[in-house]
C-alpha cells in the first residue's frame, strides 16, 4: 500500500495527511499557481490576442510593451511579443513534459532491476549510470543535440536521455531499501515472480521519491530546451519556444530589451513553479516525518 493510499480513502483524499502537508507549504502553493495561470495563458492566450504568432506588422516593428494592441510589445519583424511568448510556452512546456515522461521511465527502470536484481546485474546497470554522469551533461546534449536533426519530437529525447540518470539513482536507492522489507520477503515466500514484486509491490511504495523527481526534472528539461534552442541547435524558427525567443533578442538587449526580459521571466516562472512544486511534494510524502 502506498503512502498515499494509507493515509487517505478513495472519497476522501484531500482529507489525508499528505494533502495536507503539501497545503501548508506556502511556496508549493505559490508554485502550483503560477504554473496553472502560465499553462492557461499559452493554452488559451493565442485565441484571445488581436494577432497570431506569424503575423507581421512592419509598421509596429519594435513597439514597445503596452503600446496599442500589443500588450507585449513587438519583435523585428513586427510579430506580437506575447503570442509569439504563448505559442513558445506551449512548445517548451510540452518538450518539458514529455522529456520528464521519457526520463522517468527510463530511470525508474533501471533503478528498479539494478535495486532489487543487486549483484553483478546491478553493478554493472549503475556503473552505466555513473558513466552517464562522469561525463559533462552540457557536452552530451550539445554534441546529440549537433548530430541529430533538430525538431520538438528530437529535443525531446534529446533532453530525456542526459536527463534519466538522476531517476535511476533516486529509484534504485528506494528500492534497495524495500526489498528486504516484509511485504516483499512475504511475496517471494509466495512464489512471486521477481516481475510481480518489482513492479506490482515494491514499484508502488517508492511513488513518493518517483513523483518529487519526476516533477524537478520538469524544471531541469525547460532549461535544457531553452539552453540548447538559445545555442542555435534546438527548436528552430519559424516554430517559437523561449530559447529561440532568447537567441534571437540577443542583438537587442540595449535597444529592445523586452525581447529577451520576457521570454527570460517566463522560464524564471516555469522552472521557479516546479521547483516550488517539487520541495512541496517533498516535504509531503516523507512518510519519516511525523509532522501533521
Amino acid at each position: 500500500m502506498t503512502a498515499l493510499a494509507a493515509n487517505a480513502g478513495p472519497s476522501r483524499w484531500w482529507r489525508s495527511r499528505t494533502v495536507r502537508r503539501f497545503t501548508s507549504h506556502h511556496l508549493a502553493l505559490l508554485g502550483v499557481a503560477m504554473i496553472t495561470l502560465l499553462t492557461l495563458a499559452c493554452v488559451f492566450g493565442p485565441h484571445l490576442l488581436p494577432y497570431d504568432s506569424l503575423y507581421i506588422d512592419l509598421r509596429a516593428r519594435f513597439s514597445p510593451p503596452l503600446t496599442g494592441d500589443h500588450y507585449l510589445g513587438t519583435d523585428p519583424l513586427g510579430r506580437d511579443v506575447a503570442a509569439r511568448l504563448f505559442m513558445a510556452g506551449r512548445t517548451s512546456l510540452l518538450v518539458a513534459f514529455f522529456a520528464m515522461l521519457l526520463s522517468t521511465l527510463i530511470g525508474t527502470l533501471v533503478g528498479v532491476i539494478a535495486g532489487y536484481r543487486g549483484g553483478w546485474i546491478g553493478a554493472a546497470l549503475m556503473r552505466t549510470v555513473d558513466g552517464f554522469l562522469s561525463f559533462p551533461s552540457i557536452f552530451l546534449l550539445l554534441a546529440l543535440a549537433a548530430a541529430l536533426k533538430p525538431s520538438p519530437a528530437m529535443v525531446t529525447v534529446i533532453v530525456a536521455v542526459t536527463s534519466w540518470m538522476e531517476v535511476a539513482r533516486i529509484v534504485e536507492a528506494e528500492v534497495r531499501s524495500l526489498r528486504e522489507r516484509e511485504f516483499v520477503l512475504a511475496g517471494r515466500m509466495l512464489g512471486l515472480s521477481g516481475a510481480h514484486i518489482m513492479f506490482r509491490e515494491i514499484l508502488p511504495n517508492a511513488m513518493g521519491p518517483i513523483i518529487v523527481a519526476a516533477t524537478l526534472t520538469v524544471a531541469h528539461a525547460i532549461l535544457l530546451e531553452a539552453y540548447i534552442s538559445f545555442l542555435g541547435y534546438g527548436i528552430q524558427p519559424p516554430l517559437p519556444s523561449w530559447g529561440n525567443m532568447l537567441e534571437g533578442a540577443q542583438q537587442y538587449l540595449d535597444s529592445a530589451p523586452w525581447l529577451a526580459i520576457i521570454p527570460g521571466a517566463a522560464i524564471t516562472i516555469a522552472v521557479t513553479s516546479f521547483n516550488f512544486i517539487g520541495d512541496g511534494l517533498r516535504d509531503a510524502l516523507d512518510v519519516r516525518d511525523d509532522r501533521v
